[in-house]
């Protein structure tokens, strides 16, 4: 049995699959090179944290135009100034625990024994 494994057709076979897989490979990484996993159109992590930033700061500056509309007389209801200012309140704190989690998963990887 082990003469058949090594006699020179099942090496030559051998190797015909070698050669046969790494050129699949090649052209796979090829293929990855032309079209990387972040594109152009793809958004990535900064991207998402830029927007989720920039969707918190926009309800806490509604808020505070909201509260300084009331404060200076015009006609917005207690109740929205209110709600506006516990939806600011909760974005912040939203943003606020998930830099948390960010920051000790960072902590976390960068303690990792190597």
């Amino acid at each position: 049995m082990i003469e058949k494994a090594i006699s020179p057709a099942s090496i030559q076979s051998m190797l015909q699959t070698l050669r046969t897989h790494q050129a699949q490979a090649s052209s796979l990484q090829g293929a990855e090179a032309k079209n990387p996993s972040n594109e152009v159109g793809k958004p990535g992590f900064g991207s998402f944290v830029s927007g989720a930033l920039s969707q918190v700061n926009e309800v806490q500056v509604k808020s505070s135009n909201m509260r300084a509309a009331y404060d200076r007389g015009e006609d917005i209801a207690l109740t929205d100034v209110v709600l506006g200012m516990q939806k600011s309140s909760l974005a912040f704190e939203a943003t606020l625990q998930v830099r948390n989690k960010v920051l000790k998963a960072y902590e976390d990887i960068l303690n990792m024994p190597v």
